[in-house]
């Protein structure tokens, strides 16, 4: 039976650390690091607020035609690991000069000879006035 050991310790640190680079790639707008960071596959996807993505090459696409960089502070993230290959991180934001409150959900998965890649993603704002 696969070991499904709940948050060990140096897993956690290893996703928040992908989760981590991946924040910084996403606020600066290195599309090559988030290009690289999301499972080249035709099963990876991304929910977004306003677009539905099947696809590494459809993922990969919205990226190369959006606009940055921009601010946003992260509120409260948590990172849970299921195993030593698996695992999500999820966390809300508020985006500077923005009012509202976003929720960004990504799970991970250690891709062998690759390294952790998000292998799903979900984007959404809460609606105005809804604090996280």
């Amino acid at each position: 039976m696969t070991d499904l050991t709940i948050n060990i310790p140096e897993v956690v640190e290893e996703v928040r650390a992908a989760f981590l680079r991946y924040e910084t790639a996403l606020t600066t707008n290195d599309v090559a690091v988030l290009d690289e960071l999301f499972w080249e596959s035709p099963h990876t996807l991304r929910y977004g607020v306003t677009e539905n993505l099947y696809g590494h090459e459809q993922i990969a696409a919205f990226r190369a035609g959006r606009s940055g960089p921009f601010g946003r502070d992260l509120i409260k993230t948590v990172v849970t690991t299921y195993g030593r290959d698996f695992g999500t991180a999820n966390t809300t934001f508020k985006r500077h000069g923005g009012d509202r409150i976003g929720r960004q959900s990504h799970t991970w998965m250690r891709v062998p000879g690759v390294g952790w890649r998000i292998v799903a993603a979900h984007v959404s704002l809460l609606p105005p006035g809804v604090e996280g």
